[in-house]
């Protein structure tokens, strides 16, 4: 009689028990077929073994689109397309000039931000709300036109450094997450090996903290390299601006905007997806 209480809590469990194992072991590996989608850029991973995928369908859709207007109807699409792609050269060149500029601005307002010091702190913040709160068009028309009363500023030299400044801002927050991103410890522990404070913030923090930063900027690449279509408002011959002045001549308003449209989103996709292959190898390696 005193063993009953053990044998019915061993019977309970034993049903419990049986209640799991009855669970069809199948029923996990069943899956729809499902188109997949991202919270962010729409970038496949090598793992990724699903053929309807996001980036895949988009990529390849505006490939096709694209490929067919040029080959099968190239009166008008051919010379649109002859036209727009001469100013390409004119967007990357501001891209990449501004995204150095950017990460020079963004890397000093960051650590600004994260200084002890109170008014170093300020001026990185004030800074950084300023921008954030002036849309980049304009802050271009303000460099191009308005200082242009007082210096003469070449409309290159003008998108740049409104690039610059404009995206100098995001990537200031971004550095500043960076560096809030690695742990208290790691400087503990280095100034404990015998590290100052300024030897463990470059040697220890800062490597650590460019390989967190790595995908955000590239994504910040990729938003500038959309934005950098203003440029064309500075007569700056760009994919847009070579576009407009199409328009200005045959009045093929939609048939240009819609080639313009399909190349901005090939090499936008491409861009996403060499940020997707980079993210995934800082990944591999730790």
């Amino acid at each position: 009689m005193e063993k009953q209480p053990f044998d019915n809590e061993t019977m309970r469990m034993q049903k419990i028990r049986d209640q799991v194992v009855s669970v069809d072991p199948t029923a996990q590996k069943k899956k729809a077929l499902t188109i997949q989608m991202t919270d962010g850029v729409l970038i496949p991973r090598k793992d990724d073994g699903h053929v309807l995928n996001s980036w895949r369908i988009t990529f390849f859709s505006a490939i096709l689109l694209l490929t067919g207007l040029v080959m099968f109807k190239p009166q008008p699409y051919r010379d649109i397309f002859m036209v727009t792609i001469k100013g390409t050269p004119v967007t990357f060149q501001a891209t990449i000039f501004a995204i150095f500029g950017a990460l020079m601005i963004g890397t000093i307002t960051g650590l600004g931000s994260v200084s002890k010091r109170r008014w170093v702190n300020m001026i990185s913040g004030v800074y950084v709300e300023l921008i954030r709160g002036i849309p980049l068009l304009v802050q271009l028309i303000f460099i191009y036109y308005a200082m242009g009363r007082f210096f003469k500023i070449q409309g290159m030299v003008a998108a740049v450094v409104a690039l610059s400044i404009c995206f100098g801002a995001y990537m200031g927050e971004i550095v500043r997450a960076g560096i809030q991103a690695i742990p208290r410890g790691q400087m503990e522990a280095a100034i404990a090996l015998g590290l100052s404070r300024s030897q463990a913030f470059r040697y220890v923090i800062l490597p650590q903290t460019v390989k967190v930063i790595l995908p955000a900027i590239g994504n910040e690449f990729i938003s500038m390299l959309k934005d950098s279509s203003l440029v064309s408002t500075i007569a700056l011959s760009d994919i847009l601006r070579k576009g407009r002045e199409y328009i200005s001549r045959t009045f093929l308003s939609l048939e240009t905007m819609l080639v313009v449209a399909l190349i901005y989103l090939i090499i936008t996709l491409l861009l996403s997806r060499l940020v997707g292959i980079l993210e995934e190898r800082l990944h591999q390696n730790g």
